[in-house]
């Protein structure tokens, strides 16, 4: 059996000292500017995570305690919404489709470690939440992970093999539990 090194000379960290400093300034963004910025300026949020290179599509609703690890590895569409205190751990590109909602304590993880290695090297896999999508609160969604068009992470579900289109899933590890049927809209008077 092979020992685990994980110090620093046997494994050196596979990010660059740009992406370094690049994440402490947005860091620096993100504690003095993001976080203690009202509630409802999300023009402004959208502003600052365009300013580190994320593409964020109209009225995109992104709250305050919303944690980006690296902005530039993040996509969301428009008329998304990511809830208070959800986590993106982008190291690998995040993408939220139109009108998709990640809903607070959830967390999206792009990044793992590849336990065979004795190195333990990170290992990454983007991360796709479609359009009309729903992550519930406190889902973890894991690293190479797509959740198709309309389909539902139900709360604390534990996703970590992709949802087709208009299922709902739930559970540790998810299983799918039903399809997602929405109903017509009324007809107004």
């Amino acid at each position: 059996m092979s020992q685990i090194q994980v110090d620093k000379q046997h494994c050196p960290s596979p990010h660059t000292f740009a992406n370094k400093l690049a994440r402490i300034a947005w860091a620096v963004v993100w504690f003095f500017l993001f976080r203690p910025s009202p509630r409802l300026c999300y023009r402004w949020r959208r502003w600052l995570l365009r300013l580190f290179g994320a593409s964020i599509g109209r009225n995109a609703r992104i709250h305050n305690r919303v944690q980006v690890w690296a902005p530039w590895n993040l996509h969301v569409g428009e008329e998304a919404s990511i809830a208070h205190d959800v986590d993106c751990y982008c190291v690998d590109r995040i993408t939220i489709g139109n009108h998709a909602t990640v809903s607070q304590y959830a967390y999206l993880c792009s990044a793992s470690h590849d336990t065979a290695d004795p190195h333990m090297s990170l290992t990454t896999s983007p991360i796709v939440i479609a359009d009309q999508a729903w992550v519930c609160a406190g889902a973890f969604i894991g690293p190479g992970v797509t959740l198709g068009e309309g389909a539902v992470a139900g709360a604390r579900a534990v996703v970590v093999k992709s949802v087709d289109a208009w299922k709902i899933v739930a559970g540790n590890p998810a299983r799918i539990i039903k399809d997602r049927v929405v109903r017509a809209e009324k007809a107004g008077p």
